[in-house]
């Protein structure tokens, strides 16, 4: 059984998968539900960047975690910079969902300006204009009977909105989300390392707040509290964002176990 509490639940397991090129691919297995049943292991699983696998690691995705879809996050520019890495070449499916493409995506939020807002206000602005993109993940992984990575560049920001969306909706609660959400400080030094090695990223991340860089619990504690004060749950969110009740209903049904 796990240790008590959120960080207990968090460390359960084998939940972070060991892999030379992917520093934050964690699986969200083994998190209690508010109706007694359970995040189901090697079901669904976050990642950072996948474009540096070794073959090693993309074995191990393939044969041993049997994975079947891809959920990338990036935008555009992102990925026509670093590509897909070695698992272009298997047959896992893809799927390209960016939560924002600014070759595609022109919108942005009237308050939204990234000097004067917390981290957590910028993550609810994202979930605000990315709406149907949230829904299209969901969407997937309700469809899918196969294991399912979904992942951006740093697997903490987008990938934090995601999980926090995805999580919420299967009714784990929000200290088990914010533990989730802090796990990232584990290896945050080693991806940010990685992503100041790329000139396209060093240049992004030079113009951020500083707060950018860091996964504290207040912020994720803020990021749901705003959502739920607009939309009364996270669950309405997602149904606001297009999300239907026999997606969520599929959803549950193959990633929850237990009574």
């Amino acid at each position: 059984m796990p240790a008590a509490g959120p960080v207990g639940y968090v460390n359960a397991m084998k939940r972070s998968i060991d892999l030379e090129g992917c520093f934050n691919f964690r699986d969200l297995g083994g998190y209690p539900t508010a109706d007694g049943r359970t995040v189901g292991w090697r079901l669904l699983f976050r990642a950072d960047g996948l474009h540096h696998l070794t073959p090693a690691d993309v074995a191990t995705l393939r044969d041993e975690l049997e994975l079947g879809e891809i959920i990338d996050l990036r935008s555009s520019g992102e990925l026509r910079s670093d590509g897909r890495g070695r698992l272009a070449e298997e047959s896992i499916r893809f799927h390209h969902l960016p939560l924002f493409d600014r070759d595609h995506d022109k919108r942005t939020h009237p308050d939204y300006d990234p000097n004067d807002v917390t981290l957590a206000d910028r993550y609810f602005f994202l979930a605000e204009l990315a709406k149907q993109a949230v829904a299209n993940v969901i969407g997937v992984l309700a469809d899918t009977e196969s294991p399912a990575v979904y992942h951006c560049a740093a697997g903490k920001d987008r990938t934090g909105v995601i999980s926090a969306i995805l999580l919420s909706v299967l009714g784990v609660p929000d200290e088990i989300i914010v533990a989730d959400y802090a796990a990232s400080k584990d290896n945050l030094d080693s991806i940010i390392d990685r992503l100041m090695s790329s000139e396209g990223y060093q240049n992004m991340l030079d113009a951020l707040p500083p707060d950018t860089m860091h996964a504290e619990p207040d912020t994720m504690i803020d990021f749901l509290a705003r959502l739920t004060e607009k939309y009364g749950s996270v669950t309405n969110y997602a149904i606001d964002a297009g999300v239907t009740g026999a997606q969520i209903d599929g959803l549950k049904s193959r990633l929850l176990v237990g009574e």
